[in-house]
């Protein structure tokens, strides 16, 4: 019995499907490059609610624009967040902007919006024009009590906490209290006229900056983000994104979720991501043994965390991402007590060799040869460490940022 139903003519089949090819792109958010990630700080931790105060904190864009929008997360929120009005200006010093920069930031032309808990919430388009590497200002007014807010625990940054009322307009905030948290903010995107690509660096404290001078931007990706700015705009512009989590590791949740967990949230959903690093892995290491770590969660092997990097590597790819490991640097000797053992330098070496020599990604970042002592090459050479001998200082971040071949990222 024949089907009663029409067959379109080839022809038509193949309009519809030229019509579609556009959208398709769109929606993996690879083809849209209106929008660009110039910033992000991973939603990391609860933290202690606020009541009817504001919360003013400033972040430095990699790339600037004429237009910027922000995304705030309720990702560790137990209720729903009130957000009752949110401002950006060009920072000034300390907690003061410059006043004739302030603008006010809408969510779907309203100036409030209530995010439910575990969501996030993307501002309409605010034209703001800011050059790159430049501080922006956010200030956050939260009515009412807030519940648990969301942070990203290490900013390096110092955020400024007001007494009760909205002081979002205010040029100079008044302060009760200060943090070194970011608070709500996880990315700020711009509106750039050039061809535009992000790169995400993915990792733990190292990635985050534990240890680099506060209020300074001296973390590696800074550093980067510097590098890719003073090589010239050229044909490409280049935005860093960094992605960092202090204490995190690859298999399990502790500091922040995992790696394997957040990877979707923090590299593939940027705008306009391009290529990411990985430098995740030495907690898992270090953390083994600890008194702190939960029931069975203890015996860490160097094939499990390199299956957890052969599980970004095949993600990474299925989303059209080139993806650089990043090797894992020395830590004999550090100053926490337990995290090194003589038995847990053969898997940092072992996942080293898996990244250097696999072939599985894409391009080998190595950031261990760059900060290792050559006469000592398990422990981090004293001039880039900054006491602790896990995390380097400043010059040992801006050591690793010279390390990067930034033809990786289009550069000559």
């Amino acid at each position: 019995m024949k089907s009663t139903q029409q067959v379109l003519p080839f022809a038509t089949l193949i309009m519809l499907v030229s019509m579609l090819i556009p959208n398709i792109a769109r929606a993996d958010g690879h083809g849209d490059r209106e929008w660009i990630a110039s910033w992000g700080a991973s939603p990391s931790d609860p933290a202690p609610q606020v009541s009817s105060q504001t919360i003013r904190e400033h972040v430095r864009v990699s790339v600037g624009g004429n237009r910027i929008r922000l995304r705030l997360s309720n990702r560790f929120g137990t209720q729903s967040l009130v957000v009752g009005a949110v401002h950006v200006a060009l920072q000034d010093s300390g907690a003061a902007i410059v006043p004739s920069t302030d603008r006010s930031v809408t969510f779907g032309g309203a100036k409030s919006i209530t995010i439910p808990p575990g969501a996030l919430a993307v501002s309409d388009p605010v034209h703001f024009a800011i050059d790159s590497l430049r501080e922006l200002a956010i200030s956050i007014y939260l009515p009412g009590d807030s519940g648990p807010l969301t942070v990203h625990a290490l900013g390096v940054q110092t955020a400024y906490i007001s007494p009760a009322g909205d002081f979002t307009a205010s040029a100079a905030l008044p302060i009760q209290s200060t943090s070194l948290s970011r608070y709500l903010l996880s990315d700020v995107e711009v509106s750039v006229a050039d061809e535009a690509d992000a790169v995400v660096t993915f990792g733990d404290s190292i990635t985050d900056g534990y240890c680099s001078t506060v209020d300074a931007n001296h973390r590696w990706p800074d550093f980067l983000a510097q590098r890719l700015h003073d090589s010239g705009r050229g044909e490409k512009v280049v935005t860093v994104v960094d992605q960092g989590i202090s204490g995190n590791r690859l298999l399990h949740n502790v500091a922040g979720p995992s790696g394997l967990e957040r990877f979707d949230r923090d590299v593939i959903a940027q705008s306009g991501v391009r290529w990411v690093t990985v430098l995740l892995g030495i907690n898992d290491i270090g953390f083994v043994g600890l008194a702190f770590q939960p029931p069975g969660e203890n015996a860490v092997t160097a094939d499990e965390i390199i299956g957890a990097h052969k599980q970004l590597i095949l993600r990474a790819h299925a989303a059209g991402l080139k993806i650089y490991g990043a090797t894992l640097t020395p830590f004999e000797g550090t100053t926490f007590p337990g995290y090194y053992t003589p038995a847990k330098e053969p898997i940092r070496e072992a996942v080293n060799r898996f990244i250097r020599n696999s072939g599985g990604y894409d391009a080998v970042i190595d950031f261990d040869r760059a900060l290792r002592d050559p006469a000592h090459p398990t422990r981090m050479l004293a001039a880039y460490d900054c006491g602790d001998h896990l995390h380097p200082n400043d010059a040992g971040y801006n050591v690793m940022a010279q390390s990067v071949d930034l033809r990786l990222f289009g550069k000559e």
